[in-house]
């Protein structure tokens, strides 16, 4: 009996099914340009409509989603369309019908109305809107339904509830979420999932957003009602900015192996969403060829335990700046990530140890990928005032125009934080508030200048100041990258806007840091060499194929995945030390990144910087 014959709940129940991959990718592949409404090519272009479902089909998907996803009245009405939605919902359903085999299953694609923007709206204005779509779905002849990329999951409970009672045929509701575990609106997946199926969504699950590692994680972490069919459709890891163009990381050898992972959570549906291809699905497909789908089993989840910070550090006035330390010696600068939540316990517990094992500066990013955290500005007045600590704050050009930026800064003044880091920011639409805007009134090199600007007592407009500001300004690099020449050409120029030291991106290998050495030694101010270890093959492998940035050599990911659990993270710390160990004698300054808070792995590498930078400078080798 063909799979089409069947009914795809009972499908599920026995099989594995593989979906298809991203329409929108694969339109801008073929020439259709950025701008446009991707669903309208339904009237005015079926054949490369077709041509897309047709490739996924022919790589191995048996389940084909409509190019349907903005064929609302809402989205459509930005390109002057909205009198047009069952139109194109209807040809949508007969391209895909087109494409498909009679192996195939169809469901019609309903994306979320509020599509990642701040809620202005009433959302039951939304009932209509989602009838007059699932309407027109329905009577265009789909195999179900598939209610995907809602970030609230009110907003989704809201298109089951007016969806529902218009068929019997499958719904397939998929949650997006900005990081792992918790939906926008507050929601954990362990809540989220119960009210899902209880609304009567038939399928439930996860997709775009994160990459695999992240959505396989956040299964790991969640309990999922007994008996419940689950899909996954993640996207091809993290979107950023490599060579001058934006690009998704993960291979389809990546997501071959991801897909057998997601297996084994119980997920019985798997596809890919942004940045995933006919490739991605082909590589899928032939993993999962000829298995079997595996029960579910949740997760036993424990509540973490809460510390209380310590609190007998005292501030030291005269220390000076990492920048006059590391003329004299080996110098260690931390990353600690503020807290995504109110509690600053655990956080200024993990100031407080890595203070006493002896860094030098504690770094504090400034909603690094783009997702909320509390003020770095906030903590670091904290951490100097209350506790001695020396922070350094990392100022981002996304999230401040130009006014708040001095503001900003005139703020840190007054607190007497004198140690900034000028990056560039990660784009607003890739984070938690994808509906907030991106200023970028000015670019790093831009900021570095008129931070030292305020250095010479003048203002961002030029105005004369009372007083001059003393900031210590760094600058970011990143030698991951294929063309190191154009890297080193950007950071001269980060030194010519006025940067007095430099902060790399992690590094694994050897050969990268004597790159970095021999690439940068010429410029003449201090660079801090970054060193991240890691804690699992987990995350070697998240980090290798899905985060912008980062890459890691072959033997560390091979290493990584021969150990577990805490063996994992000793090996992590070994292999941190093999490269300080190459680290030390080329750089005096360090710059340790603390993976996931676990601050525990930075105090024992400060320990061992301090205890080899001492055997070398006895020996006379630094």
């Amino acid at each position: 009996m063909s799979r089409k014959k069947r009914e795809l709940r009972a499908y599920l129940q026995e099989n594995l099914l593989v979906g298809d991959g991203a329409m929108a990718t694969q339109l801008y592949r073929m020439g259709v340009p950025v701008g446009v409404s991707f669903e309208e090519l339904c009237l005015s272009s079926p054949q490369l409509v077709h041509d897309v479902h047709k490739a996924y089909y022919e790589a191995g998907a048996r389940l084909l989603e409509t190019n349907t996803f903005s064929a609302n009245r809402d989205a459509l009405s930005r390109y002057g369309l909205e009198h047009k939605v069952t139109r194109i919902n209807r040809a949508a359903v007969a391209i895909a019908r087109e494409a498909a085999q009679e192996d195939a299953f169809v469901v019609g694609s309903v994306g979320s109305i509020l599509a990642g923007r701040v809620r202005q709206k009433v959302l039951d204005e939304f009932r209509d809107q989602y009838e007059e779509q699932a309407i027109a779905l329905l009577h265009a002849g789909v195999d179900g339904l598939i209610l995907e990329t809602f970030l609230d999951v009110e907003e989704l409970l809201l298109a089951i509830n007016v969806i529902r009672p218009l068929t019997d045929l499958p719904l397939i509701c998929q949650l997006a979420t900005l990081e792992v575990g918790r939906t926008r609106d507050g929601y954990t997946l362990t809540e989220a999932f119960a009210q899902l199926q209880q609304a009567g969504a038939d399928i439930i699950g996860l997709n775009c957003r994160l990459g695999p590692a992240e959505i396989l994680r956040s299964f790991e972490q969640a309990q999922v009602p007994e008996g419940a069919l689950l899909s996954a459709f993640p996207n091809a890891g993290r979107l950023g900015l490599a060579d001058g163009e934006y690009a998704y990381k993960s291979s389809p050898e990546y997501f071959a192996e991801s897909a057998l992972r997601l297996r084994e959570q119980g997920v019985r549906l798997i596809g890919g969403c942004c940045g995933t291809t006919p490739e991605h699905v082909k590589a899928m497909a032939d993993a999962l060829r000829g298995l079997a789908p595996q029960p579910r089993i949740n997760p036993v989840i424990a509540d973490p335990e809460r510390t209380s910070p310590s609190a007998h550090y005292v501030r030291d006035p005269q220390k000076p700046s990492i920048v006059e330390r590391v003329k004299t010696g080996t110098t260690i600068i931390v990353e600690f990530d503020p807290p995504k939540d109110l509690d600053t316990e655990g956080f200024i517990q993990g100031c407080c140890e890595l203070h006493a094992a002896g860094a030098d500066s504690i770094t504090l990013a400034d909603n690094s990928l783009a997702n909320v955290r509390m003020s770095n500005m906030a903590l670091g007045a904290i951490m100097k005032g209350q506790y001695g600590m020396d922070p350094l704050i990392h100022i981002a050009c996304r999230d401040r125009n130009l006014i708040g930026q001095q503001s900003h800064l005139m703020g840190l003044h007054a607190l007497g934080i004198d140690q900034v880091l000028v990056v560039t920011g990660d784009p607003s639409r890739f984070g938690d508030l994808p509906g907030a805007s991106s200023v970028f009134d000015v670019t790093s090199f831009d900021l570095i200048r008129m931070v030292k600007q305020l250095n010479e007592g003048i203002s961002f407009s030029g105005r004369p100041l009372k007083q001059k500001a003393q900031f210590i300004v760094g600058a970011a690099f990143n030698p991951n990258v294929r063309q190191i020449d154009a890297a080193i050409k950007r950071l001269e120029k980060k030194v010519e806007a006025g940067a007095d030291f430099i902060m790399t991106q992690p590094v694994y290998d050897v050969e990268s840091i004597r790159l970095v050495h021999e690439s940068t030694k010429h410029i003449g101010i201090p660079v801090f060499i970054g060193i991240m270890p890691l804690t699992s093959s987990r995350n070697a492998e998240f980090l290798h194929n899905e985060v912008p940035g980062i890459k890691l050599s072959q033997e560390a990911l091979e290493r990584m995945r021969r150990v577990q659990g805490e063996a994992a993270r000793q090996e992590g710390i070994k292999i941190a030390k093999e490269l300080l160990d190459a680290a030390i004698p080329a750089f005096n300054g360090i710059y340790l990144i603390t993976p996931f808070n676990y601050y525990q792995m930075s105090v024992e590498l400060i320990q061992y910087v301090q205890q080899k930078s001492s055997l070398l400078q006895t020996s006379g080798q630094i």
